[in-house]
């Protein structure tokens, strides 16, 4: 049987805004339920938590996920899914035979939430680096909490219990926006949604996926938007991670946003990604 880990976590933050580092966690090992209390506060208090140096296998990733709620399943039909797990995905640009191992293989992807074109999102996301490239390949993460604490109060009155209709769409290319048609996965949630363990309100929209506000003017829904895009991508609250070899970073896509940065596409990237199934956003 494995060791226990102890009890007790040490964390650091990543960036003043969002994110915090985990140190001496071994995932290999079985955690006790006081340090997954511990580290799931650690994750409700910064968006987002890292741990680096971690050498797991995919049922390691597979039982540590699983102590924050039932494993989702990828609900697109992509290359690279896991045999093993129907929720555990790999994210790359290898090819074996001339077919690629994984999704999502290469370029800049635009911020976005996690399955916020289905009715129950996933609540968390965890991405595991394996093969990294030289340069690029980073992820940037943006607190919703701070965008939304941010969104002037004008705005904040038009969007009060609006909801948005999100979709998943990018014209056969899920690293930009497509032309939307009728039989994309898709889903209203709203535009401001409550966090169901901290209670606090984070924007829930998003450039790739985010279409219109519902029961709006087009015009009126394009021009919010178009401002809420550009305050939930601040800089003053984003973080870029910087990948390692070795890095496992869970982030909360009920007040987190994610993106890419582009990166040399003839050099390999490997990242195994597993979600955890969330609820119906309010």
């Amino acid at each position: 049987m494995a060791a226990v880990l102890s009890s007790k976590i040490q964390t650091r933050p990543l960036s003043p805004n969002i994110g915090a580092e985990i140190l001496g966690v071994d995932l290999t090992k079985t955690v006790d339920a006081v340090t997954a209390a511990a580290i799931r506060d650690a994750w409700y208090a910064n968006n987002i938590v890292l741990f680096r140096n971690q050498n797991i296998s995919e049922e390691d990733q597979v039982r540590f996920a699983r102590l924050f709620g039932e494993l989702g399943q990828v609900i697109n039909k992509h290359a690279g899914v896991s045999k093993q797990h129907p929720g555990v995905m790999f994210i790359s640009n290898i090819k074996e035979n001339g077919e690629l191992i994984g999704a999502l293989p290469d370029g800049e992807m635009m911020f976005h939430s996690d399955q916020c074109y289905s009715e129950v999102p996933s609540a968390a996301s965890m991405l595991y680096a394996m093969e990294i490239p030289s340069k690029g390949g980073d992820t940037l993460f943006a607190n919703m909490y701070k965008a939304y604490e941010a969104v002037p109060a004008d705005i904040k009155a038009k969007i009060e219990g609006r909801k948005a209709l999100n979709v998943y769409d990018y014209a056969n290319v899920p690293t930009q926006r497509g032309t939307t048609s009728n039989d994309a996965p898709r889903f209203a949630h709203p535009v401001v949604r409550t966090h169901p363990a901290t209670g606090r309100k984070a924007l829930y929209i998003n450039r790739l996926m985010t279409e219109y506000i519902l029961d709006m003017d087009r015009a009126e829904s394009d021009a919010i938007l178009a401002q809420l895009f550009d305050i939930a991508e601040n800089p003053a609250w984003v973080y870029e991670h910087n990948w390692k070899v070795g890095d496992i970073l869970m982030w909360d896509n009920r007040c987190t946003l994610h993106a890419r940065s582009d990166f040399d596409a003839s050099e390999r990237r490997l990242m195994r990604r597993s979600v955890v199934l969330g609820e119906k956003p309010v």
